[in-house]
């Protein structure tokens, strides 16, 4: 029997003969989420997938290629492992049906059964399903086709041996009552009850007479037949305990903690390998959680609708952590979700490059400005009302975090520590430190916001490493920490007093860069039209424009210069868009302009703009504004200006030009 101490996870074998998706990966992502929380929190975890690779359409294709089924399965085992590690799956194992060890164990299992005389030969005429490899019964079958996959079913008449699975029925149904978390999440529990306790439990054939079928393990007691593949497949989940750790370890582990599977074989992992473990003597699994479906834009996921989400292309083109976020962020775990590009960006602009690299750019470039770059002590209260509400969500959040891990609930463990992201953002927003920084009566203030930040910062490093690893180790790195995610954090990791102040940060590159609509992108340089000269556009409304002011009226009385009126023609040659600003800084030794990098639809710009007056280069970044994207390039202080920003003032600069909704970046503004 296993130790409270360990966390045995496992994903279904998947069949070698499908292509990796987006189905695939998120099962397997689910698992190394909780093994990576696990092994953080001290438990002894060992998780494994792998491959089914038996079965007579593997067989078929082997044929069709015209080489040996295991030739076949050697050529296609790699998509999987690799598609793995670029995920960055931590399993501990990767167990192959065709693996000798494997295929003997099974063959133990299947003589300990018969010798039990649990198992039993019996002629049998039912309807087939090449495509499942499972025989249904007439009234299971509607206009000839399989309930499952929909494809013709063909009537077979032969000798196979069937399991003793029925007798079973009763002890599986008080299994089922007694063990609430057996089966998960409730709707799938209520499913399997509901197939139980309204329809006699039947016994299974688990056998395939070698003229049919011969690519399978063979039934130690009849060399004529080959075993059911589900029996075979199932048995992965203890046999590989036994030959692929270093030493056996089926009395450490089993049974095991979590079964993931699609809700589309749950039937087989809570009513056959139920049984089975029951007919050996061996213990079942603690819980067997079926999650929910993808589809596609609203439809369902095929190759002959050519909607099939490639995790590969996800990740180069979004990101490795991106897409693993995504996947948990968008549904709750357990039910059906759908996949949209337009959802997959909106999550990461909106949660992950204005969320937590947000607060990371906006803290590490304050502690750089106003602290010499080392996070300083707490001092006096900034916003007792805010702090005491960042201290009191983050003290919680831990314990929060751990029940969710412990329920599978993945996107409310998300929610919990986006409910702390947007805490700190107001905070900033409100305390602002660039003008606490002007006064030093408020520095006290100031060393406050900066540690308190910083505190939240490192908290969610530990916190979100499970779902996104790559991003956990550039936060803490970039925060100054050398954190080992290989092993178990020590507990104070999790507790908000954790010492931090006198770290040392080290900024780097931002954690995830704004995702552009394609459709509504800024033109390429090639693209854009001749650009208007400055001298067309009104001085006191483009206050930050790479040009000298305009020359004051030679007059005693204030006066407004004449408006300089242009056509129609004239005005549609300016391209106006809106823009999102990306970083912000001051320009050396001048008090007035700020160098801004901002992003236009497809391309970043850098905008050289006279604000520094009015605005800390902190309080601008993720605004949207608005800029004039044709203006010709011109230089300020040796720094290239690529356009101009939008602000109303006279003499001086009294507020930018922005965009109160949510629009994305290179938006025409009419």
């Amino acid at each position: 029997m296993s130790s409270q101490n360990t966390f045995y996870i496992t994903t279904p074998i998947y069949y070698v003969n499908d292509v990796p998706h987006i189905g695939h990966a998120y099962t397997t992502v689910a698992a190394d989420v909780l093994a990576r929380y696990w092994r953080l929190r001290g438990r002894d975890v060992f998780f494994l997938t792998g491959l089914d690779e038996h079965g007579q359409k593997v067989q078929q294709a082997a044929a069709k290629a015209g080489i040996d089924p295991q030739t076949h399965c050697d050529k296609l085992a790699p998509q999987f492992q690799t598609l793995w590690k670029r995920l960055n799956i931590s399993n501990n194992a990767f167990i192959r049906t065709t693996d000798q060890q494997h295929k003997n164990i099974v063959q133990q299992y299947l003589q300990k059964l018969y010798d039990n005389q649990l198992i039993y030969k019996a002629d049998y005429t039912g309807w087939y399903c090449t495509f499942d490899e499972r025989f249904w019964t007439e009234k299971d079958v509607e206009n000839g086709l399989c309930p499952d996959c929909k494809r013709p079913v063909e009537q077979i008449s032969e000798h196979n041996y069937f399991f003793k699975m029925g007798q079973y029925q009763d002890r599986l149904i008080e299994h089922i009552r007694q063990q609430p978390n057996f089966v998960c999440p409730e709707s799938r529990r209520n499913e399997v009850l509901g197939f139980l306790t309204t329809q006699k439990l039947s016994d299974l054939s688990i056998s395939r007479p070698k003229s049919r079928l011969s690519w399978g393990i063979e039934l130690p007691f009849d060399r004529d037949y080959v075993t059911y593949v589900w029996f075979d497949a199932l048995v992965n989940y203890i046999s590989a305990l036994d030959y692929l750790p270093p030493s056996p370890s089926q009395d450490r582990y089993w049974p095991a903690s979590v079964h993931l599977v699609g809700k589309d074989i749950l039937t087989t992992h809570a009513v056959y390998w139920s049984t089975m473990l029951m007919a050996l003597n061996l213990p079942l699994p603690e819980t067997i959680f079926a999650h929910g479906w993808w589809t596609v834009d609203g439809e369902k996921m095929s190759k002959s609708r050519g909607n099939v989400v490639d995790p590969n292309q996800m990740a180069d083109e979004f990101g490795v952590d991106a897409f693993r976020y995504f996947l948990f962020r968008e549904v709750p775990f357990g039910q059906d979700g759908d996949f949209s590009q337009a959802a997959m960006v909106g999550s990461i602009n909106s949660d992950l490059a204005n969320g937590i690299g947000n607060l990371l750019s906006r803290t590490l470039t304050m502690i750089e400005r106003f602290a010499e770059g080392t996070i300083p002590e707490a001092d006096q209260p900034a916003l007792p009302t805010l702090e005491e509400q960042i201290v009191k969500v983050a003290r919680t959040l831990p314990l929060r975090i751990e029940r969710g891990f412990t329920e599978l609930a993945f996107r409310d463990n998300i929610q919990s520590a986006w409910e702390l992201i947007g805490y700190c953002d107001e905070y900033i927003d409100k305390a602002a430190p660039w003008k606490l920084a002007k006064n030093p009566d408020s520095h006290g203030q100031l060393r406050t916001v900066l540690n308190t930040t910083a505190r939240a910062l490192r908290l969610l490093a530990v916190l979100l490493y499970p779902y996104m690893p790559q991003t956990a180790a550039q936060l803490t790195q970039q925060l100054g920490f050398a954190f080992d995610f290989s092993k178990a954090l020590p507990e104070n990791s999790y507790e908000w007093n954790a010492p931090i102040a006198g770290v040392k940060i080290c900024k780097g590159p931002g954690l995830f860069p704004r995702i552009e609509s394609k459709s509504q992108g800024a033109n390429t340089v090639s693209d854009i039209p001749k650009p208007l000269q400055p001298a067309t556009a009104t001085p006191a409304t483009a206050a930050t424009a790479p040009q000298s002011p305009a020359p004051s009226a030679p007059s005693s009385t204030p006066q407004a210069p004449p408006p300089i009126q242009i056509t129609i023609d004239e005005f549609v040659k300016i391209q106006l868009k809106t823009a999102k600003v990306v970083s912000a800084e001051r320009v050396p030794k001048s008090e007035k302009l700020l160098k801004l990098q901002v992003s236009i639809g497809s391309e970043q710009r850098q905008i050289v703009a006279g604000i520094g007056k009015k605005y800390e280069p902190e309080a601008l970044v993720g605004k949207t504004i608005i800029v004039v994207a044709n203006l010709k390039p011109a230089k300020l202080m040796g720094i290239e200006s690529q356009g101009m920003v939008l602000a109303a003032g006279d003499s001086e600069v009294r507020g930018l030009a922005t965009i109160l909704e949510e629009v994305d970046p290179g938006t025409k503004v009419k």
